[in-house]
C-alpha cells in the first residue's frame, strides 16, 4: 500500500524488505535510501516484521520517501490495528531531513489512512527532552495527556470525514 501526500510516498514494508533493511543489502528494484536510513531505533520493529508470515496490511510499518526521487527518508509504524478504535503510532526521519516538515506531513498521511480503516483515536509518545517531536504532534492535532517515566503521551480523536481536518 501507498499513501501519498504533497511531497512524501508512504510505502508499506513487506517482510522480504524488512529483512533486506535489517540487514543493509538492497535489492536493485528497491527504491534507494538515505545513508543514514535506517536508524537504529527502527531496527527491532524491523525484525519483528521480517519474520510476520501474514503482516497487517494497512497497520503495519511504511518507508518514508521522497516523491521528489523516491528516496527513503524515514519510517513511520504502527503498533498493531485498532483496538476499541484506538491505534498507537511512532515515526522518525534520517537527520538530513528533519526541520522541513515532512514527518508532520507524514503522520497526517498515517492520520487518514488510520481513519478511512476504522480506527476513532491515535496516540503516541516521545522523550521529554524531544522537542521537535512534540512539536510535530501538536502540529498534527496530538494533545499531551500526560507525562511519565522521561515521555510525554499524546492523543488526538480522528473525526469520520477527514476532509474536515485541519
Amino acid at each position: 500500500m501507498i499513501v501519498e501526500t504533497e511531497r512524501l510516498l508512504l510505502a508499506s514494508i513487506p517482510p522480504a524488505l524488512a529483512g533486506r533493511i535489517v540487514a543493509g543489502a538492497p535489492d536493485p528494484g528497491d527504491a534507494p535510501w538515505h545513508p543514514e536510513y535506517p536508524f537504529a531505533d527502527e531496527l527491532d520493529p524491523l525484525r519483528t516484521l521480517a519474520r510476520a508470515v501474514d503482516p497487517d496490511p494497512i497497520f503495519t510499518m511504511y518507508q518514508l520517501r521522497t516523491r521528489r526521487d523516491g528516496l527513503a527518508i524515514g519510517g513511520l509504524g504502527f503498533f498493531g490495528p485498532p483496538r476499541e478504535g484506538r491505534v498507537e503510532l511512532g515515526y522518525g526521519l534520517v537527520a538530513a531531513a528533519r526541520g522541513q516538515g515532512y514527518a508532520t506531513e507524514a503522520v497526517r498521511g498515517a492520520l487518514a489512512l488510520a481513519a478511512r480503516h476504522g480506527a476513532t483515536s491515535v496516540a503516541a509518545d516521545t522523550e521529554e527532552s524531544n522537542a521537535a517531536s512534540q512539536h510535530v504532534l501538536r502540529a498534527a492535532g496530538f494533545t499531551a495527556t500526560r507525562r511519565a517515566g522521561g515521555l510525554v503521551f499524546f492523543a488526538r480523536a480522528l473525526p469520520e470525514e477527514p476532509s474536515t481536518w485541519a
